[in-house]
């Protein structure tokens, strides 16, 4: 279960997100790990952490 400060930031990652236009293609919660990953538009890849803060991915091959 993603905990409080997760389910914030991914409204608010979310918003942004469709405020851009922009496609949301995968929402998931990897319990394993305690993180949420989220894939948008064509190249957006955001993961939030346990403690509600959040990284663009790294990845820049396409």
């Amino acid at each position: 279960m993603p905990t409080p400060e997760q389910m914030l930031a991914c409204i608010q990652a979310c918003q942004a997100l469709s405020n851009f236009y922009l496609d949301i293609h995968l929402f998931r919660f990897d319990a394993q790990r305690e993180e949420v990953y989220i894939l948008a538009g064509e190249t957006i890849g955001l993961t939030i952490f346990k403690n509600g803060l959040w990284e663009f991915d790294n990845d820049t091959e396409v």
